[in-house]
């Protein structure tokens, strides 16, 4: 029996879910402070509708993606702070350099240091 789609969830029935270790889900209530289910008595969390979609972003995220922790905490702080965006934000938004370009430059030296770090180890792995 499957609960609705809007029910609330128990941490062990959102853990059995999406296969997540309760422990895990504990640490990232500590780590992203907008995830905050509600506690009953006893300190029983139950995960509203949001919290569940918050925790399956959490999870691909860092599972999926490969961001850090801090990298997702960012990510998650900057998509709230652009979903209540003002229309002077969005009019400065326009006005500054396209993302595309900077995603590049990121890319093109994180691509550096990644080609450094392999000729390190492959001449590493020569000496040893």
């Amino acid at each position: 029996m499957t609960k609705d789609s809007g029910a609330f969830r128990t941490i062990g029935e959102l853990s059995k879910e999406l296969n997540i270790k309760p422990h895990i889900l504990r640490y990232w209530e500590d780590q992203f402070g907008m995830l905050q289910p509600l506690k009953r008595a006893g300190s029983r969390r139950h995960y509203r509708p949001e919290d569940v979609e918050m925790v399956k972003t959490i999870n691909r995220l860092l599972n999926e993606e490969g961001y850090t922790i801090k990298g997702a905490r960012k990510f998650l702080t900057s998509r709230k702070a652009k979903s209540g965006a003002t229309v002077s934000q969005d009019a400065q938004a326009a006005s500054a350099p396209p993302v595309a370009a900077t995603v590049k430059e990121d890319n093109g030296v994180m691509l550096k240091e990644l080609k450094t770090i392999r000729d390190r180890l492959s001449s590493a792995l020569g000496q040893a």
